[in-house]
């Protein structure tokens, strides 16, 4: 029986994988987060008094 679903099951794997890495890349991309991104991205530059 499971032998038998098994290309189905493999099919629906790549395929919600395939979703949920859209998902991801749709959610951290948005413009709405850019403010934030470049903030992360100058946090090395940032002078927080050590050294």
């Amino acid at each position: 029986m499971l032998v038998e679903l098994q290309p189905l099951f493999s099919t629906l794997w790549v395929v919600w994988f395939f979703v949920l890495f859209g998902g991801i890349l749709i959610w951290t991309l948005k413009p709405s987060r850019r403010k934030d991104w470049k903030r992360h991205g100058e946090m090395i530059f940032r002078d927080g008094g050590k050294g």
